[in-house]
């Protein structure tokens, strides 16, 4: 056992202090100020990761998690619920600031953030791992500290009602799902439509009936098997993909996209590239303002249902990004909301060429991940005078999105 005193919070949420060799510390569930008592899981030259065993002295900004799994069961689903919320936002404007000026080398402050009114019920999608144990099926999130071990899940309090609604209607029927299932997913989409989908099996069919009239009819139950595509085993099958990316905070999300649409002033008639475009959100904002719309994302289920509602003067290209920009006639302005690997090396060597070309262009680029922003950012040169804006995306949780606006000197 060590004592130390926590100096700060890392992205992904763990106190960092200092051991008495001098290495860092990396201390989970800890708060700036903190005297904790901790023991060693992990030693490497340079620092060493441990695990609290108690707090001698809380710090000012230490508080009591409001979700009993968050102590009693060791959830890893969130990081940051025994932080004040206010403390809670400040983590997470140093954390981006850090990761442009450390890894993007870019001279700038940390970044104003905007919050949601509320911290909880805000997701409106909840992802369940699956383990067979001796007493029958195990469903819920894993456990921070143990990361194979699942803890049975009563209530999400950073999930929606509904979908916790959903969740107390199928947990008594954990029987019925698929031999071999892997994961479950539950969510309500953006027309109120209640989604069930089963992960993995498929060694033996499944007979979804028994599970069907124990659920209320309007629930789409899909079955997604481990060697085959997702499909609607009972219930509607028309509406929302209940399997297509979309973010689980949908009102804040919103808000984002309408920035990053408004930061590009004036674009009537200009080409305008939407890359990871996914349901076409952003595509249909930059089409209402009279721009062309090349919009691009790689899964087709969300493609064709973006297309089947789309404005005029919106092209939808399927394929990688990385792969199709080529293809695309020059942008006057581009949109790129990549996953959390960011964009590819292609992708950024394009947009750097088509900044170098075109002063005064400008690059509006949502991220879910510090650090790829910082390392894409850092790479495209051309691109001076970022403004940004951090957004608590995910309260509770160590994640946090970025606005970044960029012109081309």
């Amino acid at each position: 056992m060590i004592t130390v005193t926590i100096d700060r919070i890392a992205a992904g949420g763990d106190g960092v202090g200092r051991h008495p060799d001098g290495r860092v510390v990396f201390v989970p569930r800890t708060t700036p100020g903190d005297v904790a008592e901790v023991e060693e899981v992990q030693s490497k030259p340079r620092f060493l990761r441990a695990r609290l065993v108690k707090v001698k002295a809380p710090g000012a900004d230490r508080i009591s998690p409001r979700c009993p799994h968050y102590v009693a069961d060791g959830c890893g689903g969130c990081q940051l619920q025994h932080l004040a919320p206010a403390a809670q936002l400040a983590v997470k404007r140093t954390v981006v600031g850090d990761a442009l000026r450390r890894i993007g080398k870019i001279a700038i402050e940390d970044p104003p953030i905007r919050a949601p009114a509320d911290g909880w019920r805000y997701r409106g999608k909840i992802t369940l791992a699956v383990r067979e144990t001796q007493r029958g099926r195990v469903i819920g999130l894993h456990r921070y500290a143990e990361p194979g071990v699942i803890f049975d899940l009563e209530d999400c309090l950073i999930t929606n009602e509904r979908v916790m609604e959903l969740w107390r209607a199928v947990r008594p029927h954990a029987d019925l799902l698929p031999s071999g299932v892997e994961g479950l997913v539950l969510r309500e989409d953006r027309d109120g439509g209640l989604h069930v989908v089963a992960r993995g099996g498929g060694g033996t069919p499944w007979d979804v009936t028994l599970l069907a009239r124990r659920l209320d009819p309007s629930i789409s139950i899909w079955w997604q098997p481990s060697d085959g595509a997702a499909r609607v085993m009972s219930g509607p099958q028309a509406g929302f993909p209940a399997l297509a990316f979309e973010q689980s905070n949908a009102a804040l999300a919103g808000v984002i996209r309408e920035s990053a649409v408004g930061a590009l002033g004036e674009i009537r008639d200009a080409v305008v590239w939407d890359l990871y475009g996914g349901v076409g959100d952003t595509a249909e904002l930059l089409a209402r303002r009279g721009a062309r719309v090349w919009s691009v994302d790689f899964d087709r289920t969300a493609q064709e249902w973006a297309a089947r509602r789309g404005s005029s003067g919106i092209k939808f290209i399927l394929g990688r990004v990385e792969e199709v920009l080529a293809r695309l006639p020059e942008p006057d302005a581009v949109i790129a909301n990549p996953p959390r690997t960011g964009l590819a090396a292609a992708a950024v060597a394009r947009l750097r060429r088509w900044g170098d070309a075109c002063p005064g262009a400008r690059l509006a680029y949502i991220s879910c991940d510090p650090a790829t922003l910082a390392r894409d950012l850092g790479a495209l040169p051309s691109f001076s005078h970022w403004r940004l804006t951090a957004y608590d995306l995910f309260p509770q949780t160590s994640h946090v999105e970025t606005l970044a606006i960029g012109q081309a000197a």
